[in-house]
């Protein structure tokens, strides 16, 4: 029972109390004693009061009350400083594609401008403008065949003679006589003398020929003969000894079926004085 006291009142009033109640129990001693004289009770209520005890320890604190109302909202405080900026966020999807404008009007043509000077003349162009002719020291090569294969028991027809023909590609300014004109037979003899040319250097798989020079090399012969007179073994169009500006004729004689020759040529343009 003094323990629920104690916490309803404290230690102080549960005190305070208790004195109250031993007044009270002696005051009603004191009127007994009297005999029911009310003015010995009354004296005796009168009396000086004791001295006050002294403050008794605070007790523990009750339970907490039912939360109160809410108060009405205050007055919105000063803006904050900006804070830092965030990351970036996700990109977003790829809106719609427009529709494409409308295409202005096309302007009216201007005049036509004057003229331009002529411009210099450019670098001779490879291999050599067209209609041009080969420079001096320049060589061009090319290759040359015949043949006829043999039908196996039929009679064997004996040809007077055959020509074939060398052309160049890009022509000369010039024609070169007998004497600058050369076959190299395909035992490496230059005809008709049958010795080692000392003009004609090159070989048939790399035919070259000196300045001014036609030299032709065979690769292989078989059966036909070339016409053995010198510088006339290799003949112009017109029938005269040399090489005309675009090209030149070999002459074979004997000519029968399954023989055969064939070689490459070089030609070198006489260099300039």
């Amino acid at each position: 029972m003094f323990s629920r006291l104690r916490e309803h009142l404290g230690a102080a009033g549960l005190i305070v109390a208790i004195m109250a109640l031993v007044a009270a129990l002696a005051g009603g001693a004191v009127a007994a004693n009297s005999g029911g004289d009310d003015s010995k009770a009354t004296a005796s209520a009168k009396g000086k009061p004791g001295p006050r005890g002294k403050t008794g320890k605070t007790g523990p604190a009750g339970p907490a009350g039912p939360a109160g109302p809410a108060g009405p909202a205050g007055t919105p405080g000063p803006a904050g400083p900006a804070g830092p900026e965030g990351p970036e966020g996700e990109k977003g999807k790829t809106g719609n594609t427009g529709s494409p404008g409308s295409q202005g009007a096309v302007g009216a043509a201007g005049p036509t401008g004057p003229v331009g000077p002529t411009g210099a003349a450019g670098p001779q162009g490879e291999p050599w403008t067209a209609g041009g002719t080969l420079p001096s020291g320049e060589t061009e090569t090319g290759a040359w065949t015949f043949g006829r294969v043999s039908k196996g028991d039929e009679p064997v027809n004996v040809f007077q003679g055959i020509l074939v023909p060398l052309a160049f590609p890009i022509p000369l300014a010039a024609p070169l006589d007998g004497a600058h004109v050369h076959y190299i037979d395909a035992a490496g003899l230059e005809r008709p003398a049958l010795v080692p040319s000392a003009t004609c250097l090159g070989t048939s798989e790399a035919p070259t020929a000196p300045s001014g020079h036609l030299c032709v090399y065979a690769a292989a012969e078989n059966g036909a003969e070339l016409v053995a007179s010198g510088p006339s073994d290799v003949s112009t169009s017109g029938g005269s000894t040399g090489a005309g500006r675009t090209g030149a004729f070999l002459t074979f004689t004997k000519y029968k079926e399954g023989d055969f020759a064939r070689g490459t040529w070089a030609v070198t343009a006489p260099t300039a004085p």
